[in-house]
């Protein structure tokens, strides 16, 4: 059970409710996670600028890729299960690039390089080798976009760790259900 409160739209604070109906109207529902992060309207809008800015920086695969091996390095079974979800309905990711995604692996040596660095920035919280650059540029990624894959690994620890600390509901498909 959800540890923190999961306001419906109506009871979200009044600055919350234009972005949790926006997000209602681009997936179906309102995700529990966005509901528990209504409590804030600072945060919620701060996840929004965010995600927007972020948008435009990388592709959405290479963006789902990374929240998915992001959730895993840190167990967030919320996120797993929505990236699972929007990785396969948006970003159209197969179902075995997902699992490659979730152990830092993919077909492509370029993306596994981005994923692999990904990875060992949320595990070392930043503190990288220089192998770990050299490696992500010789594979051909530039300074621009390793800032910003280091800013979408930062984006999903911040929301697993509030899932996480919510013990957020999962109230995604579960993986095998989203994908069949």
């Amino acid at each position: 059970m959800t540890r923190l409160t999961m306001p419906a739209a109506e009871d979200a604070p009044e600055a919350s409710r234009p972005t949790l109906a926006a997000v209602a109207g681009q997936l179906g529902w309102t995700p529990n996670f966005f509901r528990v992060l209504a409590n804030s309207p600072a945060a919620l809008s701060a996840h929004a600028a965010s995600g927007q800015a972020l948008g435009r920086a990388l592709d959405l695969k290479m963006r789902e890729r990374i929240a998915l091996v992001t959730a895993a390095v840190n167990g967030c079974d919320y996120c797993a299960a929505a990236h699972g979800f929007t990785g396969h309905k948006f970003a159209k990711l197969s179902l075995d690039d997902i699992e490659m995604a979730r152990a830092g692996e993919a077909e492509d040596a370029r993306v596994e390089a981005a994923l692999h660095f990904a990875r060992e920035v949320a595990q070392r919280r930043g503190k990288v080798s220089d192998d770990d650059i050299t490696t992500v540029e010789a594979a051909g990624w530039s300074d621009a976009q390793i800032v910003e894959i280091v800013a979408v690994v930062a984006e999903n620890f911040f929301t697993n760790l509030l899932n996480n600390v919510a013990q957020t509901d999962v109230d995604f498909p579960a993986f095998e259900e989203a994908n069949a």
